[in-house]
């Protein structure tokens, strides 16, 4: 129990979706609405359920701490409840996130994705709720290294005494699967070996960063990768993400900035291209090639452990403009089809159907 704090933890899981990777039946999400209100009484101060294209996402307030047991299971069993309801429908991947036979514990490592942060609340606290599909959690490098490093982007670094001292990343090296792997920067002063490690978005992942004016942690990332967790290719991860905001930390229109350059990220159909991230509102579906890769931003305020409604952060015209500029840059990299840059990597296609006719073809080859 974490006297006197207020925890967040978001997870996040596809457990069966309507027309191939499109959106989950509203029979399905009410099922996991109805488990999380029903068992999470005496548990939770508060939830909220949303999904982002076939992803449905779990938003928990309660006071028992990271990583808790209790809260954990109560999560995956809401989504094993939903996935019987997928298998009743015949929706397409019930329960594919469920990586797992049974609880162990910890949700981490079994499938879903999972973000959480622990705080005493400030007079008014609020925070952004950010969830991705089709794509992975380094979709998220770039946008935090802009909003908490880049003054471009953040002019509170000049503006702000209050984030004068900058910011600490902890990164994670993603494919070393025998534990957790990290490095601690601080911006600034490490600013050239941040990017360094960010660039690489399939391998080093921003997990949390933490204001260095008062050390208080103010993002938390999920960083699980599917395919290492089952040894096969799953799906793409569609990473779930909590950031703080204001004070001490940077404005939400800060953390937004970023999002209106439509980066190209990994994902897209299979999980294996390369698409720009659209901003997209609320409860959006999956359309175009299986993507694009999209992201959306519901924004709170949590009091007392209760949260306001959601706040639409990319329902406003702006994004519609920025939407119809990242689907041009979609249309325009799908020219390109399979070759180069519009493809992943052969490291990112390891467990497809292609290492196998790559594999037959190498002993075709011939020395000359």
């Amino acid at each position: 129990m974490a006297e006197g704090k207020t925890t967040l933890s978001v997870i996040k899981a596809d457990v069966g979706s309507i027309g191939g990777h499109i959106k989950p039946s509203q029979r399905l999400l009410d099922r996991v609405a109805e488990f999380i209100e029903q068992e999470g009484r005496g548990l939770l101060t508060d939830s909220f359920i949303s999904h982002t294209g076939d992803d449905i996402a779990i938003l928990m307030a309660h006071n028992r701490g990271t990583d808790d047991e209790d809260i954990h299971r109560l999560a995956w069993d809401a989504f094993l409840a939903g996935t019987e309801t997928a298998k009743e429908q015949g929706l397409y991947g019930a329960g594919q996130d469920l990586l797992k036979d049974a609880f162990s514990g910890n949700i981490k490592g079994m499938g879903p994705a999972v973000a959480e942060l622990e705080f005493v609340e400030r007079p008014n606290e609020p925070f952004l709720f950010f969830a991705a599909d089709k794509t992975d959690p380094g979709a998220y490098n770039l946008p935090l290294y802009l909003a908490f490093a880049d003054p471009m982007h953040n002019t509170g670094l000049m503006l702000s005494p209050s984030m004068s001292e900058g910011f600490q990343f902890t990164i994670m090296d993603v494919t070393h699967t025998e534990g957790d792997r990290i490095i601690e920067l601080n911006a600034p002063e490490d600013l050239y070996d941040i990017t360094a490690l960010l660039r690489d978005n399939e391998r080093f992942v921003v997990e949390s960063i933490h204001s260095r004016t008062n050390m208080e942690e103010c993002v938390s990332v999920a960083t699980s990768r599917l395919s290492l967790i089952a040894g096969r290719y799953t799906g793409k991860d569609d990473p779930v993400m909590l950031i703080r905001t204001q004070g001490a930390f940077p404005a939400t229109g800060e953390i937004l900035s970023p999002f209106r350059l439509g980066h190209y990220v990994a994902g897209y159909m299979r999980g294996s291209h390369t698409g720009p991230l659209m901003p997209v509102k609320q409860n959006s579906s999956i359309s175009f090639f299986d993507g694009p890769p999209i992201v959306s931003c519901a924004a709170f305020c949590v009091h007392h452990g209760k949260f306001t409604e959601a706040a639409d952060a990319f329902d406003h015209p702006f994004w519609d403009h920025v939407r119809d500029h990242v689907s041009q840059k979609a249309i325009e990299i799908r020219t390109q089809g399979f070759s180069g840059v519009a493809m992943l990597p052969y490291s990112e296609l390891e467990y497809g159907g292609i290492v196998e006719r790559l594999g037959k073809l190498d002993t075709k080859f011939k020395v000359r």
